[in-house]
């Protein structure tokens, strides 16, 4: 589950580039994708314009069906890899989980880039686009691309398949 903090930006593009890859490693029935946010704010509203163009520039699904919602503790607790998009979803995360599944994963989304490999938590996060133009959103999927293929090879390795099964 990849979680920012309305689940109309950051988070629907990261579930759509993920589902992406997954299908791509041959995973996509092994593997449920979903995305939330912290706040209730956006509760219902389809994926921004602006994220679904940029997605669309870049041959990927726009989301369509996708209503945003807010995460909940079962949503946590019930997940294997949750995938936070900044360090405040994190902490929001960490104490929403509380004793949830003990062996639930919370990571920084950006912790799966090779180029961001081994960078304090706090420099992990993705800007959140809203507030921008195009560039912004740009450089958003730039971001989450770039981690998508470690966050596939992690998960392929936490299912115990080789690479290229």
């Amino acid at each position: 589950m990849t979680v920012c903090t309305g689940n109309i930006c950051r988070s629907p593009m990261a579930e759509i580039v993920l589902r992406d890859r997954f299908e791509a490693a041959g995973l996509g029935d092994a593997v449920v994708v979903d995305s939330t946010g912290v706040s209730d704010e956006e509760h219902g509203n389809p994926v921004d314009r602006r994220a679904r163009a940029v997605l669309a520039e870049h041959g990927y699904p726009t989301g369509d069906a996708h209503r945003a919602r807010q995460v909940t503790r079962d949503d946590v607790g019930s997940r294997d890899l949750v995938l936070a998009m900044t360090t405040r979803h994190a902490q929001a995360l960490r104490n929403l989980a509380g004793r949830a599944r003990a062996d639930t994963t919370i990571r920084m989304y950006r912790s799966f880039d090779p180029a961001a490999e081994g960078a304090p938590e706090h420099r992990l996060d993705i800007a959140d686009p809203w507030y921008g133009g195009p560039e912004d959103f740009e450089e958003c999927l730039a971001e989450i691309e770039a981690a998508a293929d470690g966050v596939v090879d992690f998960v392929r390795a936490e299912l115990g398949v080789p690479s290229g099964a």
